[in-house]
């Protein structure tokens, strides 16, 4: 994970909470493919898609629990020229537990992903984690993200995947190189 791509991922997240827009109303949008949307920014070129949870389940000590979250995303990002392509990240809304992890489950398939308290986003460990994890996501049907917050509130986050595979092509094409 470079410190180009942190500060990109968190200047994203701030934009889309400054402007109480959600990550589907910005003007960089070029498409949006089911529950899938694709952005494009220019200076450097940037490409991501991006998708909001259908379900989101808090819990704490075993029960449910209403809790106030920031923007809860997941992204695939692309940097042409960086050597950055098909990265995946998760914006949690919310500081992680102090060397915690986020695990995806996709399928029949769990990834483990690493997690910063300072931008409150998790990431997997390795460019192979990352190829093995979108290829698992054009398979599957949902994403189920679960992790645990610095206040010890366990979250449990779906994603549906339906548009992804078109959203992943619109972006390597227009990035991927």
């Amino acid at each position: 994970m470079t410190s180009n791509v942190i500060k990109t991922v968190a200047a994203i997240a701030m934009v889309v909470a400054a402007s109480g827009a959600t990550a589907q109303e910005s003007d960089n949008r070029v498409a949006a493919k089911t529950d899938w949307s694709v952005f494009v920014e220019d200076n450097p070129t940037q490409c991501w898609l991006v998708s909001a949870p259908k379900e989101t389940v808090n819990t704490k000590d075993g029960r449910v629990v209403a809790v106030r979250r920031g923007e809860i995303l997941l992204f695939v990002s692309y940097w042409p020229g960086s050597g950055v392509k098909g990265e995946v990240s998760f914006l949690g809304g919310y500081p992680f537990a102090e060397n915690s992890t986020v695990t995806m489950e996709i399928g029949s398939s769990t990834f483990e992903l690493f997690t910063s308290t300072k931008d409150e986003t998790a990431w997997p460990p390795t460019p192979a984690d990352d190829s093995k994890i979108i290829i698992a996501m054009k398979r599957g049907a949902e994403a189920k993200i679960t992790g645990l917050s610095g206040r010890g509130t366990k979250t449990e986050d779906t994603f549906s995947l339906l548009g992804f595979t078109a959203a992943i092509e619109e972006a390597e094409k227009r990035c991927g190189s």
